[in-house]
């Protein structure tokens, strides 16, 4: 919930009702008159507010990706003892959410405004933090950012897979052997410490995975520019072109 969106706001007001009949009734509910008779409010408040029922959707969502974040912040540990169950536990919350709140997870997924990006690349940045902790340890059998793809690709592939099974034939152990493809795929069975792997990719992958987010000696595109070099580096041991 952003600061103008206060509990007792018209526009949350809205918002919430938007979301209450889309999780009843799907998109289809979310019609501007059902809504702002939910919201005890007039239609014309609806276009003052959002414009259209697009603009509306595109608030539901980035109140989503609030919840979304409050919840695996809830959950987040910035120095976890076990950086693999770290990463279970980070795959589980985005599942749950998307098992449990289907319709707006949809929505959220097909945001594009600049609220919902924001909130999105928060989310990532989350993931990318579990990632750059796994690579820390030696625990990355992939490249970070093949890691990373990997990781959303499953989440996603299981809520998907979950909502397109029927009801009677869905099972749990299906999200638990996704996920678990997911973290033997990207992850080691023991860590392979830095001293145990010789070369430019191995140097690479260490320094990317120490680098840290926010390097006040460098400027944006020179931190942009060293992930971009060590990337190269990690992916094949070559020198960056002249």
């Amino acid at each position: 919930m952003t600061a103008r969106d206060t509990t007792d706001s018209p526009r949350h007001r809205i918002v919430q009702a938007a979301v209450e009949l889309l999780e009843k009734g799907g998109p289809d509910a979310v019609s501007t008159r059902a809504v702002a008779a939910a919201a005890g409010m007039q239609p014309p408040a609806i276009y003052r507010l959002f414009g259209d029922k697009d603009g509306l959707l595109e608030a539901v969502a980035e109140h989503g990706y609030a919840q979304f974040l409050e919840s695996k912040h809830a959950q987040l540990d910035p120095d976890p003892q076990d950086a693999v169950a770290d990463l279970r536990r980070g795959w589980d919350v985005v599942v749950e959410f998307g098992v449990s709140r289907p319709e707006l997870f949809a929505v959220m997924n097909r945001a594009t405004g600049r609220g919902a990006d924001m909130a999105h690349r928060a989310g990532l940045e989350i993931l990318h933090g579990r990632v750059r902790r796994l690579a820390a340890g030696g625990w990355l059998r992939v490249d970070e950012e093949l890691a990373a793809q990997i990781i959303q690709a499953t989440g996603q592939g299981a809520v998907t897979a979950w909502h397109s099974t029927p009801a009677e034939r869905r099972n749990p152990a299906l999200l638990t052997a996704l996920r678990e493809a997911m973290v033997t795929t990207i992850t080691r069975a023991e860590p392979t410490l830095p001293a145990e792997e010789t070369g430019p990719a191995a140097a690479a992958r260490a320094l990317r995975a120490a680098l840290p987010d926010d390097a006040d000696v460098l400027s944006d595109a020179e931190q942009h520019l060293l992930r971009e070099w060590l990337t190269r580096l990690a992916e094949d041991g070559g020198a960056p072109d002249a």
